[in-house]
């Protein structure tokens, strides 16, 4: 089953994210199949990009 989840990446206190398709068994921080977009919530005004198309393609295809 596939999952759409946060991966964090970043140094210890700025932390940045980014939404990924991956194995529902994958680490946290491990192998993803496709990158969605990425979050980054230290920065003002806190930086939100998504690929909507791609978000809705993996949901039609049953991601949770």
């Amino acid at each position: 089953m596939d999952k759409i989840r946060l991966t964090r990446k970043g140094c210890k206190g700025q932390p940045a994210y980014r939404l990924v398709v991956a194995d529902s068994s994958s680490p946290r921080d491990g192998r993803f199949i496709e990158n969605l977009g990425h979050y980054i919530p230290t920065r003002d005004p806190l930086v939100l990009e998504l690929k909507e198309d791609r978000i809705l393609h993996w949901l039609s295809k049953g991601a949770v």
